[in-house]
């Protein structure tokens, strides 16, 4: 099961932090491996969660808030009003906050179209290609190494998408359509920003 952190009410306050948005060179750098599992970590993933249920997000990875570690969070039961089709029915705050460090797909297999949007790319939506089913092997909080499965949901999708932008790859770099793709940047006044794939080097 991936590890589940409880958000921390209490006397330490979260902070909302600014998302980087396309055309910053962080989002195409390779991220570094987390060494170190201490409070800095946990200070992190606390405002990364602040920051992305203040933006509506599912899914942050450390680069989108200027961070470049290899760390991402999700919460694919959270209601965001930005993927309301896909959360008919669910009108309160849910919350299942979830983080992988040092996340890698070590099995991979068939394929989908994935409708997505991005917290860096605003108003931006179109159908990317991913897998259909992967296997992730990372490490919790505390560093311990776990593993698991997802298949065809908005939870797999979700995953491929973080660990993309951890490896320095964007929703551009695979659509299904190229016009679809290069439409919806024109619609949000993104598709005069150069933003070319960064070698892979770990940063």
């Amino acid at each position: 099961m991936v590890y589940m952190v409880l958000l921390d009410t209490g006397e330490k306050a979260m902070a909302r932090l600014e998302i980087v948005k396309y055309g910053d060179p962080i989002l195409r750098k390779v991220t570094s491996r987390v060494i170190k599992f201490d409070k800095s970590l946990k200070k992190l993933i606390e405002d990364m969660f602040e920051t992305m249920y203040a933006s509506e997000g599912i899914g942050l990875a450390a680069p989108q808030i200027g961070v470049s570690k290899r760390v991402l969070i999700l919460d694919v039961d959270y209601p965001s009003k930005r993927y309301e089709n896909e959360k008919a029915g669910k009108e309160e705050n849910i919350y299942n906050p979830m983080v992988l460090v040092n996340p890698v797909i070590i099995q991979s297999e068939g394929e989908m179209e994935s409708f997505e949007g991005c917290l860096s790319f605003p108003d931006v939506f179109f159908k990317v290609k991913r897998y259909q089913k992967i296997i992730v092997r990372y490490q919790d909080i505390l560093g311990k190494e776990r593993k698991f499965e997802s298949q065809g949901d908005l939870l797999c999708r979700c995953l491929q998408h973080e660990i993309d932008h951890l490896d320095g790859k964007l929703m551009v770099d695979k659509p299904v359509s190229e016009a679809e793709m290069i439409g919806s940047l024109k619609e949000a006044g993104l598709d005069q920003v150069t933003s070319p794939p960064a070698s892979a080097v770990l940063g």
